[in-house]
């Protein structure tokens, strides 16, 4: 951990509003993505992430200092995702408008639908495969970090990742978005 952080964190418990409002600030792209990968839905994330800072704010003097940060913050948005998913199953699906999209030119339409595919087929993993895969290739979080957060062994972390690729590319081939080296 910087030193440069445990200024803000220092200031952060002393009651330091412009602190509280950089710590935000450094971490809200990564707990927003985080977030948004394991829900889905950007206003479910802004609401998760919303719910995280509040937490770790409320919250700051018990976290261990000898501790890294991140894995702690990561942690509580973990948490607050599985509960805003738990919530979900137990509410009816909300209906989408669709608003119509110009179309954009056709390398962007081609990204955007594959990176559309990708996020379906996360969607479709065990929410264990899902959130070691995140944590791991988007939030760039080290095996033991990510066992640190999940609360898990190291090995069933690299177990849980290794079982997301593999789903992954079986959805992915499934919907033909890519193709199959050889016969399943």
């Amino acid at each position: 951990m910087t030193d440069d952080l445990r200024q803000v964190l220092r200031a952060c418990l002393a009651g330091d509003q412009k602190a509280m409002r950089e710590l935000v600030d450094r971490y809200r792209g990564q707990v927003f993505g985080l977030c948004y990968r394991m829900l889905g839905h950007r206003e479910d994330a802004e609401d998760a992430a919303q719910e995280t800072f509040v937490r770790v704010l409320r919250n700051l003097r018990s976290w261990d200092p000898q501790r890294d940060f991140e894995p702690w913050l990561l942690a509580i948005a973990g948490n607050r995702c599985r509960t805003a998913l738990a919530r979900r199953m137990r509410e009816p699906p909300a209906r989408s408008i669709q608003e119509p999209v110009a179309a954009p030119a056709a390398d962007l339409q081609a990204a955007r639908q594959l990176a559309e595919e990708v996020e379906l087929a996360l969607a479709g993993l065990r929410e264990q495969y899902r959130q070691a895969f995140v944590l791991f290739h988007q939030q760039e979080l080290s095996y033991a970090e990510i066992a640190e957060v999940l609360e898990c062994p190291i090995g069933t972390v690299r177990t849980w990742i290794h079982r997301a690729r593999r789903e992954l590319i079986r959805q992915l081939q499934a919907r033909e978005v890519v193709e199959s080296r050889h016969a399943m």
